[in-house]
């Protein structure tokens, strides 16, 4: 059983895919911080921006695969002309996503897309995968389609990921008090080094959940 915090159907609003429509499929649980706010000043991360503790949100629950695969293609439009393409995230979707449940999405239609922090191994059969790197954390996948990094952090060495096998190179500027001073320093970033492109979080600017 998988325990999920919450699915539905949105835009996806930051990184290579903004725009797109996407089941958004959001696992219990992180390796990197327990989600309790007690707890994030000594997390290995802390300035996530979503609530991934317990399973209370949207159609939470615990779900078998094929159970799990089901609802979320229910949820895709019937009349859409377009393949369903889900969004599988977290806190960190690779403590529970497994070829089995990637299976039983790909039964369904799905294009399978996740975004983690690149801690954990990726289970066989990912259509997508973006890593969002914290760097108290040992980055293991050093490859995939996205890496989209977080900025400011403590200690970036961009040339670094840059030298990764990573089809394209994201900068979104962190979400907190010093934002717009962020935003200008990812916009210099981005116009000094155009591998990298400026992702912003467009669904806190338009509303969408």
């Amino acid at each position: 059983m998988y325990g999920i915090k919450e699915i539905y159907y949105t835009i996806q609003g930051e990184g290579y895919h903004t725009g797109q429509a996407a089941v958004f499929l959001r696992f219990s649980g992180c390796n990197l911080w327990s989600g309790l706010e007690k707890d994030r000043a000594t997390a290995q991360c802390t300035f996530c921006d979503t609530d991934f503790w317990g399973t209370d949100g949207t159609n939470g629950g615990k779900y078998g695969a094929e159970q799990l695969a089901s609802f979320c293609k229910s949820l895709w439009p019937d009349n859409s002309n377009s393949d369903p393409y889900i969004v599988c995230t977290g806190g960190e979707p690779l403590l529970q996503l497994d070829e089995a449940l990637t299976s039983a999405l790909h039964k369904e239609g799905f294009f399978v897309a996740i975004e983690s922090n690149g801690t954990l191994p990726v289970p066989a059969g990912i259509d997508w995968i973006c890593i969002s790197p914290k760097l108290q954390s040992e980055l293991i996948v050093t490859s995939g389609h996205e890496l989209k990094l977080v900025y400011p952090q403590a200690d970036i060495d961009l040339d670094v990921y840059e030298k990764m096998n990573f089809e394209h190179l994201s900068l979104q500027p962190q979400d907190n008090e010093d934002q717009t001073a962020n935003t200008e320093a990812c916009i210099d970033i981005c116009k000094s080094r155009p591998k990298w492109r400026l992702s912003l979080q467009t669904h806190k600017y338009v509303g969408i959940p």
